[in-house]
């Protein structure tokens, strides 16, 4: 067995899973599907809307912002935007893609440190991150901290914590998962993903167990977060949806399936 020391860091396994070529659309239903991505699209602009309307600018930390599918929106609503990536090459391309644009500033955080501490800033979005990071809730709190007087904090696609879900609800979650790794091609592989998953043996060397973090600790706590940020906002929603990664099964959840994933809006930082 390895080594602590021998055991690859967070930053080296999201490097991993997230190197050159990476598409991060394939198998994100927040990307992929209309109703979730037009639903947190809203959610930027309002969060972004409210917090110019009280300020005259907006200044964005956006933690984890992948190829910058998001960034876009979130300049389209008007902010200024510090995007930092774990990935190597997800900040390059990101450093080309908005290689013109003043108003993005892009920086490679391998250790998931300079996200903590820096300037203040008016809003902080983490989309699909906060499932990744063993300690979400010490994370959420100091990200939290950063943001300024009458700021927002967003999160969105993460998974609900599984201890409250029903077990038809984590059924139909899996078997979603499984039926779309068959149409990938790629059963056998989804299929001893989940049989790890389920008998709670991971290795702690394969980005396909660590970087989704959640599998590892039962989700996220959705409700834990919530009281986290009541500490420092006035108001802080909870939006609970089904989410999958195939488009004909999001389809048939959003009308029958109960909740799987979720997103949290916190408003008016205290």
């Amino acid at each position: 067995m390895s080594s602590i020391l021998d055991q690859p860091s967070m930053g080296d396994l999201q490097q991993c899973g997230h190197g050159a070529g990476h598409n991060y659309a394939k198998g994100s239903p927040h990307i992929l599907h209309h109703s979730i991505r037009d639903r947190l699209v809203q959610r930027i602009h309002q969060m972004v809307g409210d917090v110019m309307n009280r300020n005259g600018r907006c200044r964005v930390l956006e933690v984890g912002a992948g190829h910058g599918c998001f960034t876009d929106h979130l300049l389209a609503a008007g902010a200024e935007v510090e995007v930092t990536e774990m990935s190597a090459p997800s900040a390059e391309f990101l450093r080309h893609r908005f290689r013109h644009n003043r108003k993005v500033v892009v920086v490679h955080d391998p250790d998931g440190d300079a996200t903590r501490a820096g300037d203040p800033v008016d809003a902080v979005v983490c989309i699909s991150v906060l499932h990744h990071i063993p300690d979400y809730l010490g994370t959420t709190g100091k990200l939290a901290g950063r943001v300024a007087p009458g700021g927002a904090f967003l999160s969105f696609q993460d998974p609900l914590w599984y201890p409250r879900r029903s077990a038809l609800s984590m059924a139909l979650d899996r078997g979603s998962y499984l039926c779309w790794r068959l149409v990938q091609g790629e059963f056998r592989r989804g299929l001893s993903t989940r049989i790890r998953r389920i008998s709670g043996t991971y290795d702690e060397a394969n980005p396909s167990d660590m970087v989704e973090y959640h599998v590892v600790r039962n989700g996220v706590d959705e409700e834990a977060i919530r009281s986290c940020l009541a500490a420092s906002f006035s108001a802080v929603d909870v939006e609970r949806y089904w989410s999958t990664q195939s488009c004909v099964l999001q389809a048939m959840g959003e009308r029958f399936f109960p909740a799987s994933s979720f997103g949290i809006l916190a408003r008016g930082r205290i």
